[in-house]
């Protein structure tokens, strides 16, 4: 059986001091179109079938469950991480232009 593609938006509410949400999710053609935005707009992807399973049961809009929080933290460390990289190249290339 061929698995079909699972997506989901988590938005970071650090700020706020909320828990992250879940911003959008879907299968097949919609989870097609979630990853394509986020190729589109240069948001880090990252792939973790134990975590898709866990966040496939929490609705759109709704906190992440305790037990995802670890791989959630994890994910969200990675995407500053290569975001802040991101900058800095952007940065040290504009200083030579």
């Amino acid at each position: 059986m061929v698995k079909r593609p699972v997506a989901f938006a988590i938005k970071d509410q650090k700020k706020s001091n909320l828990a992250p949400t879940i911003l959008a999710k879907g299968h097949g053609k919609v989870a097609e179109k979630i990853l394509r935005l986020a190729f589109d707009n240069d948001i880090k992807v990252r792939t973790d079938e134990d975590l898709a399973e866990i966040l496939s049961v929490v609705e759109v809009d709704c906190e992440i469950p305790l037990e995802a929080f670890a791989a959630v933290a994890e994910i969200l460390t990675y995407v500053y991480k290569a975001n802040s990289e991101k900058e800095g190249q952007e940065r040290d290339s504009e200083d030579y232009t």
